[in-house]
Formats: C-alpha cells, sequence, structure tokens
C-alpha cells in the first residue's frame, strides 16, 4: 500500500515538469556603468520591451508556449569586461545575444559567441571588422563606419562647403575608425583640406591643449570619432576659445542627452550629427508609437538604440520561430536569410552579416531638440 502510494504521489510530482513552459533565454550587453550607461541601458530597456511583448503575445516556438528571457550584462564599454560578459551569457544559456554598443567591445566578445555557436546582432557597433571577420554568427542592424563616413564626408564638403576640417577621435575602436573613414573620404571627395588631426580618450574631460592648436588653423568643421560623454565637454570648450566652427560627428553624439552635457555650447545648427539608421516617412507612424510606448514604460524618451535593439530581438524570435526552433544550430541559418519587417525597417542581411540598402539619418540640434535633416541612403551629394 505504502509503494503504491508513494508511486501515486511521485506520478503526481512530475506532471508539472512535464508541462512545464520552455524558458528561451536572450542576452543583453552593453555598459550599464560608466560614461556610456545611458546609452548601454537604452539598448536593454529596447530588449527587454521586446521581451515583454513576446510573453505578451504568447509567441510560440514550434507549437510551443515559451516564456521568454533577458539577461541583460554589464560590459562598462571595456573590450576585457567586454569577453567576460560573453562568457557569462554563454555559461547562462543564451541562445542569442543583442549587443554590445562599442565597437572596442563588440569585436573581442563576437570571437566568444562564434565559438559557442551563438548568434550576435549589434544594434549600434559600426566598426567594418566587426562582420568582416568571417563569423557566420556576428550581424548587425545599423550602417557601418564605411557608409557613416562617406555620408558625413559629403555633408561636410557639399552642404557644409567646408574648405578646411579638423579631425579629432578618441582612440576607441569606434571612434578612430571612424575618423579614419571620414578622413579618408574628405580625400577623396576632395575639395576641402585636413588641416588638423587630434587624438584624445573616452574618458578625457580636459581638450584645451588639442583645441587651442586647431583653433590657430581655423577650420569650418571639427569633425569628432568619439561619444556623446566627451563631446559635451569638448563644445563647452570649444565655445569658451571661440571657435565657431561646425561640430560634426558620428551616432555616438546623436542622443538626447548631448543638450544636458553641452548646455548652452550646444547652440542651433551647429552640431550635425548620423545616426546609423532611420526610417522613412512610411515608418515613421510606427516609430512614433514605439517611442510613445517607451516613455509611457521608462518615463523618459529612448537616446538613440531602444529601437534597434527591440528589432534585434523581435528578429530573433522571428528567426526561431520561422524554424521552429530555439536552438542556435537550427534557427541560425534562418536568420541568415530572414526578411522581417521591424519597426526600424526591413532587416535582411548580406553575406557578411550586414544590413542590406542601410538607412542613415543627419541630425542637428534647435533649441536644445534633436532635429531630423533628412534620412539618407549611401552618399549625400
Amino acid at each position: 500500500m505504502r509503494l503504491i502510494c508513494f508511486a501515486t504521489l511521485l506520478s503526481l510530482a512530475v506532471v508539472p515538469a512535464a508541462h512545464a513552459q520552455s524558458q528561451v533565454k536572450i542576452g543583453s550587453a552593453s555598459p550599464l556603468s560608466g560614461p556610456s550607461a545611458h546609452q548601454g541601458k537604452d539598448i536593454e530597456n529596447g530588449a527587454r520591451l521586446a521581451i515583454d511583448d513576446l510573453n505578451a503575445q504568447g509567441a510560440t516556438i514550434g507549437g510551443r508556449k515559451v516564456k521568454w528571457v533577458l539577461q541583460a550584462e554589464d560590459d562598462g564599454s571595456d573590450p576585457k569586461l567586454g569577453t567576460a560578459v560573453a562568457q557569462k551569457l554563454v555559461d547562462g544559456g543564451v541562445v542569442a545575444v543583442v549587443g554590445h554598443l562599442n565597437s572596442g567591445t563588440t569585436v573581442p566578445a563576437s570571437k566568444i559567441y562564434n565559438s559557442a555557436g551563438i548568434p550576435q546582432i549589434s544594434p549600434a557597433a559600426t566598426t567594418p571588422l566587426y562582420t568582416h571577420q568571417g563569423y557566420k554568427t556576428a550581424f548587425r542592424i545599423v550602417a557601418n563606419d564605411d557608409l557613416v563616413g562617406r555620408v558625413l564626408a559629403g555633408y561636410a564638403i557639399n552642404t557644409l562647403k567646408a574648405k578646411k576640417i579638423a579631425i579629432i577621435d578618441d582612440r576607441t575602436a569606434f571612434g578612430q575608425g571612424l575618423a579614419d573613414q571620414f578622413a579618408k573620404d574628405v580625400k577623396r571627395l576632395k575639395g576641402a583640406e585636413i588641416v588638423s588631426r587630434q587624438f584624445t580618450n573616452d574618458r578625457a574631460t580636459d581638450f584645451n591643449a588639442i583645441l587651442t592648436q586647431i583653433r590657430a588653423r581655423r577650420p569650418d568643421v571639427i569633425f569628432y570619432g568619439g561619444m556623446d560623454a566627451t563631446a559635451g565637454p569638448m563644445l563647452k570648450q570649444m565655445q569658451a576659445l571661440g571657435i565657431a566652427a561646425t561640430f560634426v560627428s558620428g551616432d555616438g553624439v546623436c542622443s538626447e542627452k548631448l543638450p544636458q552635457l553641452a548646455g548652452s555650447a550646444l547652440g542651433d545648427d551647429k552640431v550635425v550629427c548620423v545616426v546609423a539608421g532611420g526610417v522613412d516617412a512610411p515608418l515613421e507612424a510606427g516609430m512614433a508609437a514605439f517611442a510613445d510606448r517607451y516613455r509611457k514604460r521608462y518615463g523618459m524618451g529612448f537616446q538613440t538604440y531602444a529601437p534597434y535593439a527591440y528589432d534585434a530581438t523581435m528578429t530573433f524570435a522571428a528567426a526561431m520561430r520561422a524554424a521552429g526552433s530555439s536552438d542556435p544550430a537550427k534557427f541560425l541559418p534562418v536568420l541568415a536569410q530572414i526578411r522581417y519587417q521591424g519597426i526600424t525597417g526591413t532587416i535582411a542581411f548580406d553575406a557578411n552579416g550586414d544590413l542590406r540598402d542601410a538607412a542613415l539619418t543627419l541630425y542637428t540640434y534647435r533649441k536644445g531638440q534633436l532635429t531630423k535633416l533628412r534620412v539618407v541612403r549611401g552618399s549625400v551629394n
């Protein structure tokens, strides 16, 4: 009798396990501390909003109901920490990764994910190196620096009519790579002279020495390869030194926080920056709706990358559902061939893992507000 009761209890105990909901864990890696924490948190928030939507929709895989989970980790914008975080995500059982923010962390981390066979979509890293390592697991949903540099060089010469250009970069993989590409395209387009090339670092706060040297060359444009955390103080010091050049930069500067960091030095139409992504008129309503949802959920507007992190997460989910499996070995080939309509546009990858027909959006600041100039694809004339 005791044996029968025990067997009955045992069978009852295992029933919940037999019907347990499968868990699909997606990783998010970005700086959640340090100067770029606001940008990194933006990535986490975008991915988390997608996870919440997938759970609310009851999204299934192969007919099975699953619980979608996000494991968010802080890479501190540090390459060494980035690889440690990548290994932590792999060991934690993630099947896909949204991240990283910085090119300098994205590239070394990509080796870890590739070795584990786990796909990675960066919503922000722009260095061409990332997708040119031969890794079948590396993807991005923003334009790379080749296109960013070409567009900004064209805008500086053909629209701003710059004749003399100074270039500064922060010596990170992102900042230096972008500045090098910009310089290459300025020389290719001709019509403007690079009168100064200066260097700083991504933790610097004092730029007076390099700006004083630049001031003597009287440039029309100062190009900066770096992030908003350093661009803000740099703009203040440009103002103090009486430098009137237009400040041109990439998406690391194009954020809602720059007005706070630069204060009155921001001015109107003084800063031109580009986001490695953007939506054309037919998609603007969807982006506005996302912005409204984000604000209601987090109590603030998104910085730059949240929509791309959201789409990266949803693209992973679409690939898993199409493959009928959350096993990376099974859904990775589907991901490589996917065509997914996201809020940021159509997501489809070329043979390297770069976004096909990538868009860029040029912005300026007016009355302290990020103001769209235009969405472009390819070069600017």
